[in-house]
């Protein structure tokens, strides 16, 4: 039998290259061989989207759409909308009593996020909610949910991992051997640097290719793009392994094609602007199969309510056999 994996995303925007050479791989590598339940964690989203669910609505879609892009097959793997599984807000308020408020505020990725919340808002933490403070146990009852036993995650998403296990470890404690605690399945795809050099890559920073770019937005991105900054005419040697040109040639071009840039670059045979148009030949030639992909699903939103409606019908039926043990373990199964 295959072993469960869960893993989520929350709708918030469209999906970008380092989504794709980052979970977006280890998701395609994986999905032969697991039972591979895929949350779009809508509710998730709401905690720092709550005044704007049509933005959250909106991308519900939007991200389905492109994970079908970008090769995940609806018949090896269950996507399935958080909100339409009541299952997992009942196990996150069962689990609300194995965690103190304490714990969640010393979790390494909270913590983090509430420094920046602070830094944002520019007040003492007013602004977080207990939604937002609660993250980490929502994630526990997603994963639990499904029995899950391995979770695709990165190194900085370890301390939600860990989390998920103490609350586990200490529900089984009080109530018996209930519930599954989660290993990590770590992925060997480092994170994508954005266009600015920046270690990561996202909507906010305004650093990111994404996979709905058209030819024009692309050429405008790649065309500010950070070069080595000591190269000042064009015949001037350089350091290929400070470009991020270079660094987003390796990603999409060939290795015959990026061994001659480099040694062009170093040489000072090619200028920046030659080495820009030649990267927003690969990216397009890159993502233009996957747009084609995505635009089949663009024709057929009915399409997309399929591949949702099945795979949340298939985790309904398990989250209900999971709250079930888990309602008898809580002597609440009246």
């Amino acid at each position: 039998m295959k072993q469960t994996v869960l893993t989520g995303l929350r709708p918030t925007g469209n999906l970008h290259l380092g989504h794709y050479f980052g979970a977006g791989q280890t998701w395609r590598n994986i999905q032969d061989n697991y039972d591979f339940y895929l949350e779009i964690a809508d509710v998730q989203a709401l905690t720092d989207n709550f005044d704007n669910p049509e933005k959250v609505r909106h991308n519900v879609y939007e991200i389905t759409k492109d994970l079908l892009a970008i090769g995940l097959d609806p018949e090896k793997v269950h996507f399935f909308i958080q909100s339409k599984i009541p299952q997992i807000a009942e196990l996150t308020v069962f689990y609300s009593n194995l965690v103190t408020v304490s714990r969640l505020q010393r979790n390494p990725t909270v913590k983090t996020e509430i420094a920046q919340k602070k830094e944002l808002f520019g007040n003492d933490g007013e602004s977080i909610t207990y939604g937002f403070l609660g993250y980490p146990v929502s994630q526990a009852a997603d994963i639990t949910c499904f029995d899950g036993e391995v979770v695709p995650v990165g190194d900085d998403q370890l301390p939600l991992l860990e989390q998920c296990r103490e609350i586990v470890r200490k529900f089984n404690s009080i109530y018996g051997e209930t519930l599954i605690e989660p290993q990590q399945l770590l992925s060997n795809t480092p994170r994508i640097k954005g266009l600015d050099g920046n270690d990561k890559m996202g909507k906010s920073l305004g650093n990111a290719i994404y996979l709905v770019d058209d030819y024009e937005t692309i050429q405008k991105k790649v065309m500010g793009a950070v070069t080595d900054p000591n190269k000042i005419k064009k015949d001037d040697p350089a350091n290929p392994d400070v470009c991020m040109v270079y660094y987003y040639h390796k990603l999409v071009n060939n290795e015959e094609n990026n061994n001659k840039i480099c040694e062009e670059c170093k040489k000072g045979a090619r200028g920046c602007v030659q080495c820009k148009r030649e990267l927003i030949e690969a990216l397009n030639n890159f993502l233009e199969p996957i747009r084609e992909k995505r635009k089949f699903y663009e024709e057929h939103p009915e399409e997309v309510e399929k591949v949702l409606e099945k795979g949340t019908n298939e985790a309904l039926a398990k989250a209900e056999v999971t709250v079930k043990k888990v309602k008898q373990a809580l002597k609440i199964d009246y």
